[in-house]
């Protein structure tokens, strides 16, 4: 997994997941805290991020963006640090998680242990010394969440962007009018970067291309009626 500095405080790790996309993780090196933004398929992907950290005595907060199982299997990772979701990400995690385990283990890197969230959340979160805030932003997933960056004006959409630039509408599991709410507050954000669950790094003009192409996509939903 190679990390990528984008900004002062803002790291991204990247991890091939086949010939087709990558997968994304986050640290943010906060006043107070660091962030770590997802954890991967187990304790391989969560290695780099720790060995980046490792002179770094802050406390340690793992946010999980949504409960798809290749952002939450390095959770165990961090057992004894505040594990924080959406409350529906929680529930679904303790749900599914050895079936996907059973599903996906091809991906597995490293080992996997489950653990899910111990601290969850519904509308947003604030840690005003460290200048983050967590918003609850469903479209992807029910229980997707983003994180904001307010210091060096990064936001952390999850899997809210699609994978590839072809694609850059993600599967929806929840609705078109619910995935349009999430984009249309996206551009409320005054964020310069954007950094997703598998795309590469992206300006605020990544909107507009998503709200044409939630367009196209409901013009032809509505064709074939």
């Amino acid at each position: 997994m190679k990390p990528i500095k984008i900004t002062n405080r803002n790291i991204m790790f990247t991890e091939p997941m086949g010939e087709d996309y990558d997968l994304n993780m986050g640290l943010i090196l906060g006043t107070k805290h660091n962030f770590v933004i997802d954890t991967g398929l187990g304790s391989g992907s969560v290695a780099p991020v720790l060995e980046y950290i490792d002179n770094d005595t802050k406390p340690i907060i793992v946010i999980n963006t949504h409960c798809h199982w290749d952002h939450i299997w390095g959770n165990w990772c961090f057992a004894n640090s505040l594990i924080i979701s959406h409350k529906l990400c929680r529930e679904f995690e303790d749900k599914y998680w050895d079936e996907a385990v059973e599903k996906y283990s091809s991906y597995i890197d490293g080992e996997v242990r489950k653990c899910i969230p111990n601290m969850t959340f519904e509308g947003s979160l604030y840690f005003p010394e460290d200048g983050i805030s967590l918003y609850h932003t469903p479209g992807h997933a029910p229980d997707s969440i983003s994180i904001y960056d307010a210091v060096d004006k990064v936001l952390y959409a999850g899997d809210e962007i699609g994978d590839t630039d072809d694609e850059i509408i993600p599967k929806i599991n929840t609705d078109m009018e619910t995935m349009q709410r999430t984009i249309d507050f996206f551009k409320t954000i005054d964020f310069d970067i954007c950094i997703s669950g598998h795309n590469k790094p992206q300006t605020k003009a990544v909107l507009a291309r998503m709200d044409a192409a939630l367009a196209d996509a409901w013009k032809r939903q509505n064709e074939t009626r």
